[in-house]
């Protein structure tokens, strides 16, 4: 059952972000790339596979894939778009996972020739999924679209400080 946006909206500590349907009515455009690119995100099991199930070949290979597919997505929108900066920052994280994969493989094949560089490549990995989780979050409250299970592993815990 996928988790409701509403349901996020009340993890969501700290984070500025438009409720639909309450005092802002996102263009439809925006509804529409949003729409997409959480259906793409759905599809990527780099963001909700165990790591142990994850090859590092196959993961850099998904999130130069996920890049390549936001920034069409942003050209596809005004520059004054609420949801640019979002997915910016999404393309971001990805940049910033890749960036620490070539790091950590210092110009060898990667981890895979190398395992004592397994626990470098989880924490990127993980790293790259803590950071986009928020922004999924957003998206999804901002333009009321619910999250399939997978994908929600990737967003803020619940505050259960009740």
């Amino acid at each position: 059952m996928p988790v409701r946006f509403a349901e996020i909206a009340n993890r969501l500590n700290g984070i500025s972000c438009p409720l639909f349907g309450v005092q802002w009515t996102p263009p439809v455009l925006d509804v529409q790339v949003a729409r997409r690119v959480m259906a793409y995100l759905e599809d990527r099991r780099i963001l909700y596979n165990a790591m142990a199930w994850e090859e590092p070949e196959h993961c850099v290979a998904s999130v130069l894939e996920i890049r390549r597919f936001l920034t069409n997505e942003i050209g596809q929108l005004q520059s004054s778009s609420e949801l640019v900066p979002r997915l910016k920052a999404i393309r971001s994280a990805g940049r910033k996972f890749l960036d620490e994969v070539q790091r950590q493989r210092g110009g060898r094949r990667l981890i895979h020739a190398h395992p004592s560089g397994a626990f470098g490549f989880d924490l990127a990995l993980g790293e790259f999924r803590g950071a986009i989780g928020p922004h999924i979050a957003a998206l999804a409250v901002g333009y009321g679209i619910d999250v399939e299970d997978d994908l929600a592993r990737v967003l803020p815990a619940a505050d259960d400080s009740d």
